[in-house]
């Protein structure tokens, strides 16, 4: 994503572009919450929440992490796709303040009641799609309109899930329809990025294959998995949704191996898109046999492939190149990156092997390898995102 022009700011360096914020903050919230979330999960720790510990766990990873990171990203992309001037400043404090106080509801539910809750929580969402919109429809750019149907979905999905919280008990197809969108924005903006980067370190340091350009296959997979998505969304036990399920799977992987992955060990920074990608298709191969064999493959080991190592790995992959990039630093990863590259991966496996073998053991290790990741990259970046882009020498 190359840098559009700016206008002259002369505020903080952290709210100059969408990034900088969403990306420490969203990094922050991610590692310090598994370490709250662990002991809220053992009963060691009680707070006054309308949400069960797991469901709060799960709509704080959608909802929170996953909303902040999506926003960096869009702020970010969005003037490179429209030519207009990148939301900055107050506005953007805006934006960061109602993502923030959100946060604060939802741990305060229990006092604020779940209606108010609920439209504290749901205005973040609600006021990106509308910032975005309004930026893309102002640059008329109309072909990437759809990335508004996935944060759509989102919104709509955290709403559905205050709601269930409230008058179930427990969330149900809010989670699964939070996933499905978050998962179909990596479809849409994975299958862009991951494919690009490729091409263009390929072209420079190893010719050869080269990825596959989009077309009517990659059209196919996205469609067919959305499909897959919307069936388990509301039917996650029918033999139609695991059936749908394995051929998105199928269909995934092939997208996948059409990117020429296996070409770009030498590059971290390339390398870790398709190793995050990878598990889509895993993700969405574990749901489907969930489904078929419910005795032998719990649903929890696809939610935690698509959402530990699918969104995990490919925010984590995305943010460290986006900062490397807009903050004028060379595109390389060094050593203490790649720890943290390999410790979110580790976490999603460890989460997997979890849902497999219940106990404590495999939970402490996929939280304290999940904080490391996102705690890591607070610590590495945080002093990037916090100071003004680097000039050329």
């Amino acid at each position: 994503m190359a840098i559009p022009r700016l206008r002259a700011f002369e505020g903080p360096a952290l709210l100059s572009y969408g990034f900088r914020p969403f990306f420490l903050l969203g990094s922050l919230y991610a590692g310090l919450s598994i370490l709250i979330w662990v002991p809220l999960y053992m009963g060691a720790l009680d707070m006054r929440m309308l949400f069960l510990p797991a469901d709060w766990h799960i709509h704080e990873m959608l909802f929170g992490y996953l909303a902040a990171i999506v926003a960096g990203f869009l702020l970010t992309a969005v003037p490179n796709w429209t030519g207009r001037l990148p939301v900055q400043g107050l506005p953007l404090l805006v934006l960061v303040l109602l993502w923030g106080a959100g946060r604060f509801a939802v741990l305060l539910s229990a006092s604020l009641g779940w209606q108010l809750t609920a439209v504290i929580d749901c205005a973040f969402l609600a006021a990106l799609g509308l910032a975005i919109a309004r930026e893309i429809v102002a640059g008329r750019n109309w072909r990437n309109l759809k990335v508004l149907v996935p944060v759509a979905v989102l919104l709509l999905a955290n709403g559905l899930f205050h709601i269930e919280a409230q008058f179930h008990g427990v969330s149900d197809v809010s989670r699964r329809l939070g996933l499905a969108a978050a998962i179909t924005l990596i479809m849409l903006i994975g299958g862009r990025i991951i494919p690009s980067f490729t091409r263009n370190w390929l072209v420079r340091e190893n010719p050869g294959r080269l990825p596959v350009s989009f077309g009517r296959y990659d059209g196919l997979s996205i469609v067919a998995s959305v499909l897959a998505l919307a069936a388990w969304t509301v039917a996650p036990e029918h033999a139609v949704s695991a059936t749908l399920m394995a051929l998105a799977a199928i269909l995934q992987a092939g997208r996948l191996a059409r990117w020429a992955g296996e070409r770009t060990w030498r590059d971290p920074l390339v390398a870790v898109l398709h190793l995050a990608y990878t598990f889509v298709p895993l993700g969405l191969a574990l749901l489907s046999l969930a489904i078929f064999a419910p005795g032998a493959v719990p649903v929890a080991a696809g939610m935690h492939a698509l959402g530990g190592g699918a969104i995990g790995g490919m925010t984590l992959s995305v943010m460290v190149r986006a900062t490397l990039g807009h903050t004028g630093r060379t595109l390389q990863a060094d050593r203490a990156t790649i720890v943290i590259f390999a410790a979110v991966f580790a976490a999603a496996l460890l989460r997997i092997v979890a849902a497999f073998d219940v106990r404590m053991v495999w939970i402490h290790a996929a939280g304290g390898a999940w904080a490391l990741a996102f705690l890591g990259f607070a610590v590495l970046y945080g002093p990037a995102l916090l100071t003004r882009r680097l000039q050329p020498a």
